[in-house]
């Protein structure tokens, strides 16, 4: 008995509602026993490991302010001009009472102060900025505006937007996963049952993966948990469809429905196992990034989808067949009724025309992807602070406000820790190019450590800004034990890790993927095939986006960590599909050769991942509800991908690729030559049209 045999076997008339039932009391059990992991956020989850910016974030801890942070507050007059008496009164305003001297712009239009701003936690400070903000508004002039920024209004206004963001972004994945499901199934009543399950399996892929994430010491955000549940209900319903699409094409040739689901099972088994382990793998190797969070991604990930595959393996076929035929009604399968497979379904029609030129189909398809990944020319990465929400707060709005009546680096200045002459840090500073002050700041000594703060002169988050922040670090490099951190810092730190990551990462992803697929298909061209139209289809994906991006949302670069996160999910999820087809045309080519072998897979799983992959694309672009452009970003890539690989890549490149070569296909494996029509009938394909 094989380790795919097994869950089939305990498929069984009278064990059924046992399994059943013991998986919904373990999970409930874990779910309301073990609740959520906590943890405390650090400013070092996003900033890459060892890097400067790091290490000045871990020097600050010793100087006296190191529980707090600052935040600047902006006066602006409603007509242009702050009189003198109204700037006196503003001086004594309750709000910044212990921060630096107002500072009055030499326009006369504005004034700002910074406060320090103490909190114990992320929430903490949400609630001292939001009180803060009260307390400005409400002893203000007449004909005064008042605006909360600074690095603590940003992180509370970021904290703020995530405030119930994963909830909403619950209901609207299951909403979308419901609403395709009762499209797919036509069913008033089938829909609920992969639903229920994969909602429960997502339940507990966020217990148990923030535990994990907990018990490791691994980092995590806010968006971590809102990534794993768009995959566990992507990955969780996709093997429910397939193995759903098998076990009612079981029901149409045998009549007890336990045989039917055991042999479904054992059929899709495989597919559900090795798609599952590639995608595992895969998510594993960003516990290699740089940068904390998306460690902790990674991990959770893998956690996600180890859940998703054992409800698909293990709950949902105890669970469905508890029930009768009737679930499916109104299209009941009853013994007799002919497989999709031995009929001429859509997906065989366009098989068939594609078998009758595939050299032009190739070609044709290949100039589609060319022309869509064009946009790669375009491309560029790093978003400013700015433009990290979709929706601008108050923080960064005030922000793009003191750049037109000060320097633009005023509300967040680069932090300089350095052991050396601060005297001599000063002087090396003002000389850089960009750089429009430096000064010492208050409370900045600690031992024999001193605090440097360095105004830039470009607009924060813009590419002068950080070529300042490298010649500052160039011009400091002199000085014994000299670190340059702060935001702008942190954005050069952030972009260096990110291009680290990827030209580590993207070729031991697809290494991966390949090494997986040779193991599954004892075979050399047809992974190297599929893993190059999937490449192919991450290129295109990303250039179409990134036309969306810039023409119709307004985007002005791609965040940092949005390709390697896009390319990863797209490579071991789309994969997924490739499996899915290429098992099924392996199963057929063994009794009618490659050629027709390929086409009656298409035309046997052509429905269900068709279905697999729109309920994919549309899942993940549900984290578009999130509040941040690169979640944005990412769901809109991961969907176009998704898009491209079901109905163009797997439809019409592969197959007619497959066409093409013929039995070369499957080098160096044997494939048996084709038997006549009156031949041994196909086994029973792997999936079939929902």
């Amino acid at each position: 008995m094989t380790l795919l045999d097994r869950p089939a076997q305990l498929i069984r008339r009278g064990r059924s509602w046992w399994i059943a039932l013991l998986f919904v009391l373990v999970a409930g059990a874990l779910i309301g026993g073990l609740k959520s992991g906590t943890r405390t956020a650090s400013p070092l989850d996003s900033l890459p490991v060892g890097s400067e910016s790091a290490r000045v974030v871990e020097l600050q801890e010793q100087f006296p302010a190191k529980d707090a942070s600052s935040a600047l507050v902006l006066f602006t007059a409603d007509d242009g001009s702050l009189e003198p008496a109204t700037l006196a009164t503003l001086r004594t305003a309750p709000g910044i009472q212990g921060g630096s001297p107002l500072i009055p712009s030499q326009d006369g239009s504005a004034a700002f102060s910074v406060v320090p701003v103490k909190s114990t936690s992320a929430t903490d400070n949400i609630k001292v900025v939001k009180a803060l903000r009260a307390q400005l508004k409400e002893s203000l002039p007449p004909g005064i505006s008042v605006q909360l920024t600074g690095p603590a209004a940003v992180q509370a206004d970021l904290g703020a937007v995530f405030d119930g963001a994963n909830t909403r972004l619950l209901i609207a994945t299951a909403s979308v996963v419901g609403l395709l499901l009762i499209i797919t199934y036509r069913s008033p009543l089938l829909w609920l049952v992969p639903l229920t399950v994969v909602g429960l399996a997502d339940q507990l892929a966020g217990v148990l993966a923030t535990r994990v994430l907990q018990w490791t010491g691994v980092a995590w955000d806010e968006s971590t948990v809102g990534i794993l549940s768009v995959l566990v209900f992507g990955a969780g319903t996709d093997y429910a469809l397939l193995l759903i699409s098998r076990y009612r094409d079981e029901l149409r040739r045998e009549d007890d429905r336990y045989a039917a689901m055991r042999t479904a099972l054992r059929h899709t088994g495989e597919a559900v196992m090795l798609s599952a382990t590639t995608v595992v793998l895969g998510v594993l190797t960003l516990l290699l990034s740089l940068l904390p969070a998306t460690r902790g991604l990674g991990l959770a990930s893998a956690v996600g989808i180890v859940v998703a595959a054992g409800y698909a393996l293990f709950v949902l076929p105890a669970v469905l067949v508890l029930f009768g035929r009737w679930i499916f009604w109104p299209l009941v399968p009853r013994v007799g009724q002919t497989s999709l497979v031995e009929t001429r379904s859509f997906w065989r029609r366009v098989g068939d025309q594609v078998a009758k030129r595939p050299p032009a189909f190739v070609a044709g398809t290949l100039v589609i992807l060319a022309v869509m990944a064009f946009g790669l020319t375009q491309v560029k990465t790093g978003l400013s602070a700015t433009d990290q929400f979709l929706v601008k707060p108050e923080a960064i709005s005030a922000s793009e406000r003191l750049a037109k009546s000060f320097p633009a680096g005023s509300s967040d200045p680069v932090a300089v820790v350095t052991a050396g002459d601060p005297a001599a840090v000063v002087t090396a500073a003002k000389a850089v190019n960009g750089v429009s002050g430096a000064t010492v700041g208050a409370s900045a000594t600690a031992g024999n450590l001193t605090q440097v703060a360095v105004v830039l002169s470009p607009e924060p988050g813009t590419e002068s800004a950080r070529q300042a922040v490298r010649d500052l670090r160039t011009a400091l490099h002199g000085i014994p034990e000299t670190y340059v951190g702060g935001t702008e810092a942190k954005a050069v730190d952030v972009a260096d890790a990110s291009n680290r990551d990827r030209m580590l990462l993207f070729p031991l992803i697809l290494g991966l993927v390949l090494l997986a697929l040779v193991v599954l298909l004892r075979s050399i061209v047809a992974p190297i095939i599929l893993a190059t139209t999937v490449v192919a289809t991450y290129l295109a994906s990303i250039g179409a986006a990134w036309w969306i991006f810039t023409k119709v949302f307004g985007f002005s670069a791609l965040d940092s960590g949005a390709p390697l996160l896009t390319f990863l999910f797209l490579v071991a999820l789309g994969v997924d599909y490739n499996i899915f087809l290429v098992t099924r045309a392996r199963e057929e080519s063994a009794t009618h050769g490659s050629r027709e072998g390929m086409l009656r897979a298409l035309g046997a799983t052509g429905g269900v991942i068709t279905s697999a992959g729109i309920l994919l694309a549309a899942v993940f672009a549900v984290l578009g509800v999130l509040p941040l452009v690169v979640l944005a970003q990412i769901g809109v890539i991961i969907c176009l991908g998704v898009l491209l690989d079901t109905l163009l890549v797997r439809t019409v490149l592969v197959p007619a690729l497959a066409l093409i070569l013929g039995d070369r296909f499957w080098w160096p494996r044997k494939v048996a030559p084709a038997l006549a029509a009156s031949g041994p009938a196909a086994s029973a394909p792997v999936g079939s049209a929902p």
